[in-house]
């Protein structure tokens, strides 16, 4: 994939970005560089966006030890690792693709995912884009877009064991169409989550969103909204969002490796006097939630609280 595709450069455009966008596009590749590959030997942990068998898009993380992300090659990402059947994406990548293993979701057919390996101690980060097939108790990625981001809004933990590893909660999925009031908390109290969307092709993207708590504003049960902070300005997020509205959202339970996952529809809200209410806000983001699913015990990974970013704006009061 070369080049921005028509919903990033309207977004570059619109936001008045579209020269800064011209020279960040150098940034974006399609190999993983030496000392990305190092990174990511390092990582216990992947977060991964896509799009279930019914069409809804979904983001998550995939977890193994040290050394089960790998770079058999410069444009090919090994994954060690397979969702567990509550996971949203269960279906569609533990079928992906013609690999060993394949048989269910697209057969034949690539999964489109967007990745980002991310080291919270280091508040490094790096984006990988590409078509994910089934590899044996894996996933092997051909990427198409490879990319470091700015650690910007990242807020420190350091990974620690889990209490005790040996007695381990047991895994379990609640669905609902709306936040209950425990979930309403755990948003409003949330400094950080991913968001997965995909442009018109299925392409796919995963991306972070980081702030201090409060920054994410759960209007109701079914519609949250947070403000756009200054980033890259790529727009692989908004400009995804220009051409498909459909969007998946992830919040990591750091400490007691509960995942929250949304799934739904968002646009972007350029309104100058609604923006203006919220410190540091470019833009806004509205997201109207389609399908919630809690997973109990979802990662065996245990995380300390958070020191936060030095550049997270205030919280609208």
């Amino acid at each position: 994939m070369g080049g921005y595709h028509h919903g990033e450069i309207a977004v570059q455009e619109r936001a008045g970005f579209a020269r800064q966008a011209g020279h960040a596009q150098g940034a974006i590749g399609n190999t993983v560089p030496d000392v990305a590959v190092a990174f990511l030997a390092e990582q216990p942990h992947v977060v991964v966006g896509g799009t279930d068998e019914r069409g809804r898009v979904w983001a998550t993380q995939l977890t193994g030890g040290p050394g089960f992300l790998t770079v058999p090659r410069p444009q090919t990402l090994h994954i060690g690792a397979l969702p567990p059947p509550e996971d949203p994406l269960a279906a569609v990548l533990t079928g992906a693709g013609a690999g060993a293993g394949a048989g269910i979701g697209f057969g034949a057919e690539p999964a489109r995912i967007g990745m980002i390996g991310i080291e919270p101690a280091t508040r490094r980060r790096m984006r990988m884009n590409g078509r994910a097939v089934r590899d044996g108790h894996g996933l092997r990625v051909e990427l198409d877009q490879v990319l470091s981001n700015c650690p910007k809004y990242i807020q420190k933990r350091d990974h620690h064991p889990a209490a005790d590893p040996d007695a381990p909660t047991p895994r379990k999925a609640v669905d609902s169409t709306e936040l209950s009031p425990e979930q309403q908390r755990t948003l409003r109290a949330a400094d950080t989550f991913f968001i997965a969307t995909t442009d018109d092709r299925g392409d796919a993207d995963a991306s972070h969103r980081g702030g201090n708590p409060g920054f994410v504003q759960v209007v109701s049960p079914r519609l949250l909204r947070w403000p756009d902070y200054a980033g890259n300005a790529m727009f692989l997020t908004l400009g995804n969002l220009e051409l498909n509205p459909a969007a998946g959202l992830l919040v990591p339970g750091w400490e007691t490796g509960t995942s929250l996952h949304l799934t739904g529809s968002a646009r972007t809200v350029w309104d100058g006097e609604e923006v203006a209410r919220h410190p540091g806000a470019q833009r806004l983001v509205e997201f109207e939630i389609a399908a919630v699913r809690e997973v109990a015990a979802a990662s065996p990974l245990r995380w300390s609280a958070p020191a936060f970013s030095r550049f997270n704006p205030p919280t609208a009061g």
